[in-house]
């Protein structure tokens, strides 16, 4: 496989307190990856290292192309989505224009049509409440909505910050299978941030684990599942 995102040496400052201590991982294209870690490990403060919404040092390329010296509206233009927890979605705008916010930097009129009616395949509740303000849906149905409106991009590279966080365990199942399907079948790269380390690892194809902001253990999936220590820390058993 091709390195579609390489990160070397990066280390993550707010303000005078340093987040991350010399990160080094890559994500392969078409791959599905996992960033596990506890609270205030540094799995978010990654994410945000990616895009350049921290100050960073360190390198970090996407397709070959260093993100440092970019602006985050840039590093999303080169097809970087990027959906924070809390979800972000505009309250006040219905479904449906949320998704055609979402495709706001595309002149293909007949492709975002077109994106549109293939969101509403991938989550069918979206298309029952198109017209529906995003403030009075479900946090299930939100999380959705703004997953839904970061592929409207037609990212290369999604990056998802807690996408079961506050959610109902049979509306997270759901959620994570979608994801399977939109990386098995759009081709899009995922790098997931996630508590909910057994199904994130079940999800996922490669696995990392960060510990105050620093790597401790990287592998296959399946291999990180099965390491005593992190079922005793992450998976309760």
């Amino acid at each position: 496989m091709t390195a579609m995102l390489n990160v070397k040496n990066l280390r993550a400052f707010y303000g005078q307190v340093q987040a991350l201590h010399g990160l080094n991982f890559s994500l392969n294209e078409g791959s599905l990856t996992t960033l596990l870690g506890a609270n205030g490990a540094g799995k978010t403060t990654t994410l945000r290292a990616i895009c350049n919404m921290v100050r960073s040092t360190g390198a970090i390329e996407f397709e070959g192309r260093p993100l440092g010296s970019r602006s985050t509206e840039n590093i999303v233009r080169l097809g970087i989505a990027h959906v924070p927890q809390g979800r972000g979605t505009f309250t006040g705008m219905t479904v449906e224009e949320n998704l055609q916010l979402g495709a706001i930097s595309r002149r293909d009129r007949a492709g975002i049509v077109t994106d549109i009616e293939r969101m509403y395949a991938h989550f069918p509740v979206l298309k029952q409440r198109h017209a529906q303000q995003a403030g009075t849906l479900s946090g299930g149905e939100q999380q959705m909505l703004a997953v839904a409106r970061a592929l409207m991009l037609r990212p290369r590279l999604m990056l998802l910050d807690e996408p079961s966080f506050g959610l109902a365990p049979l509306i997270v199942r759901d959620l994570f299978k979608i994801l399977g399907k939109i990386n098995r079948e759009d081709k899009v790269t995922i790098l997931v941030v996630e508590q909910n380390a057994q199904l994130a690892l079940e999800l996922a194809d490669q696995a990392h684990v960060i510990e105050t902001g620093r790597i401790v253990m990287s592998g296959a999936a399946k291999e990180i599942a099965n390491n005593e220590d992190v079922r005793k820390s992450y998976l309760g058993y």
